[in-house]
């Protein structure tokens, strides 16, 4: 009995030897008294004695010096707290934002579903009945194909086959058709968090023919739908504020302009780089007057131009048209003297520009196709010729998709490599980029699939 007392003696000593070390360590009073009562466990009250000591140990020795432990974990998170705090009011101050490389381009506008003419080839090769019918199906087909479209919606698509971001904002039909068009852009890696869903109009719808004129694609569009729908309060401010660019095409400006003025406005605002694409589609345009107003508002807002021969011909007056039809360029010489003065073709002079030209615009580029692309800048101009595009047949290829190609590549390097906007030599040779992805483009029937990646681009142009 006396040996049992002296060992639970000692052990309820010892316990309350390690009780005050524990006491100390957390911060506690040592005068306070502990009940011999309250310790029933004594092998228990070692364990959790060992583990405190082991953590004050390793913070005492990770600290360097003898501060106190409990003052020490109490300063830690709150100087976490005021770091954290400080960084978002350094945020909300500064509006900064992390913009990812390379750099994110907003495409604003439609997206349709086209269907583009096709002809079936027949197993019986020598059947004259049958081919005796095909006079003429290109240009009054009985099939079509189904294929997504749309010019900013096939910017989108071109620009990230080329290595580029790309965010659609639009609208489409809460059908099947418009949940398509949104898988389509998904699959081609274009983010489609600006995309709005409208269960009262259905998905654009457009039939491509061709015409006999100059070989290209027709269109005629079902109205309404609910391209038409997209309003102002729908704007995806957070795109515009992550985009160095915002394209868009005179598509965007026939049912909702002041939707696509303000979202101008907000990209602006955010310092964003404005891009217009005329893409004139003379018929769905009500007057020819009403068209020039609206084109030339949204022309004024833009900063990067990229216009056709054809559009630019429209967008000035009757003067130029003409003198343009008389130009005599250099193959009407009479010797090499007077040769050296003309051009082969006809150039478009500043003096001439200038009903359209303002301070905004940092660069004006005019397209003939990939034959040739003229560009204006404020200090300099000039032209790249490439090759005359491509004949269209019935089944190896059409030249639609080749200026949605044309304009996803100036995309591309204008917001990759600025330096060309103040560099003629290095614009030269990104032109002929340009000119090799429209090329590519010519060669596939149906626009999406004729879109050319980064790599065979660049190994045409070095060709």
């Amino acid at each position: 009995m006396r040996k049992q007392c002296m060992a639970r003696g000692l052990s309820s000593n010892e316990t309350v030897t390690s009780k005050a070390d524990v006491a100390d360590v957390q911060g506690a009073p040592q005068g306070n008294a502990v009940s011999s009562s309250k310790i029933t466990a004594p092998a228990r009250k070692k364990t959790v004695r060992k583990k405190k000591t082991e953590k004050t140990s390793t913070l005492i020795e990770d600290s360097g010096n003898d501060l106190d432990v409990n003052k020490r974990r109490k300063k830690t998170p709150k100087v976490q707290d005021k770091n954290l705090d400080s960084d978002e009011d350094n945020e909300d101050d500064n509006d900064t934002f992390e913009y990812g490389w390379p750099p994110l381009v907003c495409c604003f506008g439609p997206a349709k579903n086209e269907f583009i003419p096709i002809v079936m080839v027949s197993e019986r090769q020598m059947d004259e009945d049958i081919y005796s019918t095909w006079k003429s199906l290109q240009w009054s087909p009985p099939e079509f194909a189904r294929a997504p479209g749309g010019s900013p919606f096939n910017v989108a698509i071109a620009l990230t086959r080329l290595g580029g971001r790309a965010a659609f904002m639009g609208k489409v039909g809460d059908d099947p058709v418009g949940y398509w068009m949104v898988q389509t852009m998904n699959k081609e890696n274009v983010q489609t968090r600006g995309v709005k869903f409208d269960p009262h109009a259905s998905t654009a719808v457009s039939y491509m023919k061709l015409t006999c004129s100059d070989g290209k694609l027709g269109m005629e569009c079902v109205k309404p739908c609910a391209e038409d729908c997209f309003i102002s309060s729908e704007i995806h401010v957070d795109i515009l504020k992550e985009a160095r660019m915002f394209h868009f095409n005179s598509m965007a400006l026939l049912e909702q302009p002041a939707t696509t003025l303000a979202a101008i406005k907000i990209s602006k605002e955010f310092g964003g780089v404005i891009f217009f694409d005329p893409n004139l589609p003379i018929p769905l345009w009500r007057s020819r007057d009403e068209t020039r107003r609206i084109i030339k508002e949204a022309w004024n807002e833009a900063n990067v131009i990229e216009v056709t021969i054809q559009e630019l011909d429209f967008l000035l007056d009757y003067d130029f048209f003409y003198r343009k039809r008389n130009y005599k360029h250099q193959y009407y010489s009479q010797d090499h003297n007077e040769s050296k003065g003309r051009r082969k073709s006809y150039h478009t002079t500043r003096e001439e520009l200038s009903p359209l030209w303002h301070e905004n615009i940092k660069i004006l580029f005019v397209t003939d196709g990939t034959l040739r692309i003229h560009y204006y800048t404020p200090t300099f101009e000039g032209e790249v010729i490439g090759t005359e595009d491509v004949l269209v047949a019935s089944t190896t290829c059409d030249r639609t998709g080749s200026g949605d190609a044309i304009v996803a590549a100036l995309i591309r390097k204008l917001t990759t490599q600025p330096e060309i906007y103040n560099d003629q030599a290095e614009l030269e040779r990104q032109i002929r980029f340009v000119i090799c992805a429209g090329i590519i483009a010519q060669w596939t029937t149906g626009t999406i699939p004729g879109f050319p990646t980064e790599s065979a681009t660049q190994e045409l142009k070095e060709q």
